[in-house]
């Protein structure tokens, strides 16, 4: 049975969203999958967070929303459902953020109305009925009033959770890397009380960031990047510089009183079939814990990317990845050849032309580049910015805003924003181009966020390197390198270039290659390449996925997970895990819906 609404004319905007989540309700309620599916456009997506799927999942027009629901209806129970705002309307849309309650917990989301019925629908669940977090008015006393003889200060506890945590307690969950997704989850899981560990292989938090080149900084936006429960200061820079987010974690990790463990390089880890054998060398102490569920935070990205050249072995110059590049106060006066035109080589170059080396940047492909300005105006303003915040969108409604677009569709709201951004900066193109620059808009003309959710790479937010590049300040050649000799880098046309230093900024591979090293190269194909919407557009390839692959859900490999992400995906998507984790631990049934098939191993 399918229906199309049709509203009665003078109707509001709210008594429509309020008709539509009655019958929505009053379908779930029967059971009936057929009429609920009925109460959707013909063309319609509905984007689902853990709330019905236990997965992260989008189906698409109502065949798609019938299945989902006769997997998930009788076990999610939904209802209560309401509008939490008013709802508004524009362009023939009504706008709705909703809230309903599950059988385990609560959940939000939001929902785009037309005449024909839901276009888009955005359910997620925030919190497990009987689990909820320590905040607000459940936030902790803190002081124990009164006299005990067998008082235990906060600071005793602490210290005695450190020392009895992989000794005479097991933590429940692992997550090996230390950096902002590991952080961040791991006081996603402090506040469920999960017990967890995040080990690091740095001495401290945040020297991931130290270790890097002296000039890295954020490319996105303060307003962009805060991670969970404690947003950054009001007075903290738009751009913040590698060194500054670096103390930002330490002082994170210890105010949320993070389980980490530095110094901590974990050597293996083995599954069978009911909990993990995790093998850690700590601080030159052998460790092996026992947890339930393993996580790999490693970021979005797998291990560098190094290309096998013939005469890597004769170069007598340096040469390494950009992940390893110690920043340019050891080259002046040298010349140092950059392989790779995306945003690391970017910088680098921009850094080393400050100090005086001889620069230059081997492109091997085209790269999109916007600029920093224009991003942060027509890109992101309306979400996050100081405009935005003054207008009631808060972090977590930005968020929200962005989940709620399907992915399937998000390149046509892109695809406007760059082509004002391409008529803005126009001359600044030209410029580039002119110097030889090859430059693209990505495959369908959707910019620089498209090919991150697709590729993760083959773009540059311009925070002033470009220009040395339009300017000829730093040498730019096309081509592919075929060999080194002892001093010079060699391109497949013959050209070479004199090189005291060669910067490998040539990427990183899928996140299953850690999986390889840890596990094995079986469970890494088992779980499959990561990352990627399998648009079928470059470096992403097909079939159609509808959500990251692999990342923060569940993976063909019962019990192994992938966080990671920017400093957003960070933050928003580790509550979902966070919640998919204390769920397990609590014995509460996930029954998965669309547990991801595996197209592709690399």
């Amino acid at each position: 049975m399918t229906q199309t609404l049709e509203p009665e004319t003078g109707t509001s905007p709210r008594e429509r969203v309020e008709a539509w989540l009655a019958d929505f309700e009053a379908a779930l309620v029967a059971r009936d999958a057929e009429r609920a599916a009925g109460l959707f456009a013909t063309t319609s997506f509905w984007r689902d967070l853990i709330a019905f799927t236990w997965n992260l999942k989008t189906v698409e027009n109502r065949d798609g929303v019938a299945d989902l629901l006769r997997a998930t209806m009788e076990s999610t129970d939904a209802r209560n459902f309401a509008a939490t705002e008013e709802p508004t309307e524009a362009d023939g849309v009504v706008d709705a953020w909703i809230g309903f309650d599950t059988a385990v917990g609560r959940a939000r989301g939001h929902l785009r109305l037309t005449d024909e019925g839901a276009f888009t629908l955005l359910t997620t669940l925030y919190e497990l009925t009987g689990h909820e977090e320590p905040q607000g008015e459940n936030r902790p006393m803190g002081a124990e009033h009164g006299a005990n003889r067998d008082r235990v200060t906060w600071s005793e506890a602490r210290r005695a959770e450190s020392e009895e945590m992989g000794r005479t307690r097991e933590p429940y969950v692992v997550v090996v890397g230390g950096g902002q997704g590991g952080i961040a989850l791991g006081a996603r899981l402090k506040q469920l009380g999960v017990p967890h560990v995040v080990v690091d292989r740095y001495a401290r938090p945040g020297d991931q960031w130290r270790s890097r080149y002296k000039s890295l900084c954020l490319h996105d936006p303060v307003w962009y990047d805060h991670l969970p429960y404690l947003d950054f200061p009001k007075n903290w820079p738009v751009f913040a510089p590698k060194d500054k987010i670096a103390d930002w974690l330490e002082f994170y990790t210890k105010v949320m009183e993070v389980n980490y463990w530095s110094r901590t390089t974990c050597k293996s880890a083995s599954y069978d079939g009911s909990e993990w054998t995790v093998v850690l060398d700590r601080d030159g102490e052998e460790i092996t814990l026992h947890p339930k569920q393993l996580v790999l935070a490693t970021g979005m990205s797998g291990k560098a990317t190094v290309p096998e050249l013939p005469g890597q072995d004769v170069f007598r110059g340096e040469q390494h990845h950009s992940s390893k590049h110690p920043g340019p106060d050891a080259y002046k006066d040298k010349k140092v050849v950059v392989i790779g035109s995306n945003n690391s080589a970017f910088d680098i170059c921009g850094a080393l032309w400050e100090v005086g080396a001889d620069v230059t940047m081997v492109q091997r492909s085209s790269t999109h580049i916007v600029k920093s300005d224009s991003l942060m105006d027509l890109g992101l303003g309306d979400l996050y910015s100081e405009r935005a915040v003054a207008a009631g969108v808060t972090t977590q409604k930005a968020d929200m805003i962005f989940a709620s677009l399907p992915y399937r569709i998000m390149h046509t709201f892109q695809q406007p924003v760059y082509a004002a951004i391409k008529e803005r900066d126009q001359e600044f193109y030209d410029r580039l181009e002119g110097a030889g620059f090859r430059h693209d808009w990505g495959d369908d003309d959707s910019g620089l966020f498209m090919k991150y959710l697709r590729r993760g790479s083959g773009y540059y937010i311009d925070v002033g390197a470009a220009d040395l590049i339009a300017n000829g300040d730093v040498r730019l050649v096309q081509g592919q390198v075929v060999r080194l000799t002892e001093n010079a880098v060699v391109l497949a046309d013959g050209t070479e270039l004199e090189a005291d230093l060669v910067v490998y900024a040539t990427g990183y591979g899928s996140m299953n290659g850690w999986a390889a090293d840890l596990i094995s190269q079986e469970v890494a194909d088992r779980v499959g390449k990561v990352w990627g919407l399998g648009s079928d557009t470059t470096k992403d390839p097909g079939p159609w996925e509808g959500e990251q692959r692999n990342m923060w859900k569940p993976t063909q490999q019962e019990a192994l997970w992938f966080h990671g992400g920017n400093l957003h995906q960070s933050r928003h998507y580790s509550l979902y895990l966070a919640l998919q984790l204390k769920a397990r631990q609590e014995g509460i049934p996930t029954p998965v819906y669309g547990l991801q098939e595996v197209h592709h191993t690399r």
